[in-house]
């Protein structure tokens, strides 16, 4: 999950609510108060998108559909630089015949 929809999601009372049951649960566990910066940490860290899928299935959804859009991406983007780089171990010195390759692809 991205920074944004993390402070997204702090804004709802609800995740508040859990986060400080989580606060609760934890530190009864450990014997200890573990603190509200590490009960927020794990919380989003660990149920978090959990939560979302559950309470707010709408956002859930677009933010997967975000999520495979982007590696999508990063998947083309690894391709382009794979076969760039095939084409230069074949081509030496042949710069602007990789470029335009590459650009028609």
């Amino acid at each position: 999950m991205k920074i944004s929809d993390v402070r997204d999601l702090l804004k709802d009372k609800r995740v508040i609510e859990e986060i400080n049951r989580h606060l609760w649960i934890e530190s009864q566990k450990a014997g200890y108060s573990i603190g509200i910066e590490r009960a927020t940490d794990e919380w989003l860290r660990l149920y978090a998108e959990g939560w979302m899928k559950f309470h707010m299935p709408k956002k859930y959804a677009s933010l997967q559909v975000k999520k495979l859009k982007e590696n999508q991406r990063q998947r083309k983007r690894k391709a382009v630089k794979r076969v760039t780089k095939k084409l230069k171990k074949k081509l030496p010195g042949k710069k602007k015949a990789i470029k335009k390759t590459v650009k028609k692809k």
